[in-house]
């Protein structure tokens, strides 16, 4: 059976930034039909090449070839002027015009060409809103009135009413809550086209046919969804582990049968010195020379010439496993007694109307969940006193941090070392290395500035400086911590997290993250807080 022909290929990019860095070099790859997961580490180019896809970007070399009509769902969406109403976001007003204007009994040509085959336009636009939770969306609708999540679908609608072909999504489902989430895998689910996915949403990788992994300017195809790709990975990866270290005990041979052919090489020289000076019997030279020369014959029949192909065999198989480390944190300042309280909120009133009462014990671990603009950041500041509550009591009993959504707390003119340092100022730069060590900061990374950090290496360096402050937080609060992370971000800060002893608050739209953590509660934020079985 032929193999299905490609949607879309690349042939031969090339492309850099205008600073010089490089991002693709002859590169190429061929996406089958289907819907294809496109992962890879933060940096790794997966926006970039979906923008050379899309056309958005120009190769310095190379080409894109798509197999029919293209559309694009942008990470960055523009929907235009808050002005522009929902029908022309769409593209279907000009076509609704002409179908009322016929219908009032304007039946001119230019009417019927403006309309053509699309006589159905606003059934099937209002039909697509309806299907992804925009029900309450009429046509007429400023965007400017719609919330993030809202624009979100209203973008995914409008490349479902075009039909294309090819359908590039670009973290599709950041800042969609659990509702819009659902409504957006359902979409995806009933795609008949080829879709090329970019995210780092667990379940929406579970519905993609093949997985395509970039990693050092190259793409790696796995057959199956993520499940399926991180199975094949973690038996690629014992398998690597075991290789280094065949390999290296394989050096550590190759090396004690060098170092013995250096002491024979010196007992050598030292029999014949011996043997020529007349200082020991000749006899007894002869003697060690024989023995010294026997030993050598051994030792060069014991391939000690060996030890070069060995070191590249090792290098070799170290370079299959994958740099994808575990921050390991033991913080035992930041734990809350059991029992003790740490956050009480009594007839709490939040900006737009939320209400909030409860009682935070230590070390409880609670997530915080509801729709977008339920208020659940605006609670998060108001508990840090950032914004101060409408009415009610909020007590706060220990020292708390918050993770943003936005990761703006690191000076960008200072290193990861000097950040925080500024954190905590008790700590010597001895302390403070050690520590970041435990972040993946080692040696040298530990003193780029932060204005250089890749998005993996600022979130990584703003958590360490909010763990490492001084006085530790025994109440930590995180705001949408996953969104933009790749995979192996994502391990991060869920192993520092199940390591951090205090309590804990994270409001979130991600699930199986929030699954990972141990949770003792959740909440939803819905007018009122209240606390519900777990998701």
């Amino acid at each position: 059976m032929p193999a299905p022909t490609p949607a879309v290929t690349c042939s031969g990019l090339t492309f850099a930034w205008p600073d010089g860095t490089a991002v693709f070099d002859d590169f190429s790859m061929a996406v089958s039909p289907g819907r294809t997961g496109l992962i890879g580490a933060n940096g790794s180019g997966k926006s970039t090449l979906v923008r050379l896809i899309a056309g958005e970007l120009t190769p310095a070399a190379g080409s894109v070839a798509v197999a029919g009509e293209l559309g694009y769902l942008r990470q960055n969406l523009a929907l235009g002027s808050p002005r522009t109403r929902v029908d022309e976001a769409l593209g279907i007003a000009r076509v609704v015009a002409a179908v009322h204007a016929i219908e009032a009994g304007d039946a001119s040509e230019e009417n019927f060409a403006r309309v053509g085959e699309d006589w159905d336009a606003e059934e099937r636009a209002r039909a697509t809103l309806d299907r992804l939770g925009l029900e309450q969306v009429p046509l007429d609708r400023r965007i400017g009135e719609l919330s993030g999540g809202e624009g979100v679908l209203l973008c995914l609608a409008a490349q479902f009413l075009r039909r294309p072909g090819v359908l590039l999504l670009d973290e599709p489902t950041n800042n969609l809550d659990l509702v819009a989430r659902h409504r957006l895998y359902d979409a995806v689910d009933s795609w008949r086209g080829t879709m090329i996915i970019v995210s780092h949403d667990r379940e929406l990788l579970d519905m993609v046919h093949q997985i395509g992994e970039l990693r050092s300017g190259q793409v790696r195809w796995y057959g199956g969804n993520l499940s399926a790709y991180e199975a094949t990975v973690a038996v690629e990866q014992e398998a690597a582990e075991r290789a280094v270290r065949a390999a290296e005990s394989d050096v550590r041979q190759k090396r004690e049968l060098t170092e013995a052919r250096i002491k024979l090489d010196r007992r050598l020289r030292y029999g014949q010195k011996m043997e020529d000076t007349g200082r020991s019997p000749k006899i007894l030279a002869h003697g060690l020379k024989r023995r010294a020369q026997v030993s050598a014959g051994k030792l060069r029949t014991g391939h000690i010439d060996r030890l070069d192909e060995a070191k590249e065999r090792l290098a070799a198989a170290e370079e299959a496993v994958r740099d994808d480390d575990e921050i390991r944190i033991d913080l035992p300042a930041t734990a809350a007694p059991s029992g003790r309280g740490v956050l009480a909120l009594h007839g709490v009133e939040i900006r737009y109307g939320a209400r909030a009462e409860v009682l935070v014990r230590g070390p409880e671990r609670i997530a915080l969940v509801g729709r977008n603009g339920a208020g659940k950041t605006t609670l998060l500041r108001t508990i840090t006193g950032e914004i101060p509550a409408v009415s009610g009591e909020v007590k706060v009993s220990v020292p708390v941090r918050c993770l943003p959504q936005r990761l703006d707390l690191l000076d960008p003119g200072l290193t990861v070392v000097r950040n925080v340092a500024r954190a905590a100022p008790a700590a010597t730069e001895n302390q403070i290395r050690a520590q970041l060590a435990r972040f993946l900061f080692r040696g040298r990374r530990a003193d780029q500035q932060a204005a250089t950090l890749s998005g993996g290496e600022l979130f990584r360096a703003t958590l360490a400086s909010l763990l490492l402050a001084e006085p530790a937080p025994q109440l930590l609060l995180l705001d949408e911590p996953t969104n933009n992370l790749d995979m192996a971000s994502m391990r991060q800060l869920s192993g520092a997290l199940r390591s951090y002893q205090g309590a804990m608050i994270v409001a979130s739209h991600d699930v199986p993250f929030l699954r990972e953590l141990g949770l003792t509660r959740w909440l939803r934020l819905d007018g009122t807080l209240t606390e519900i079985d777990p998701l």
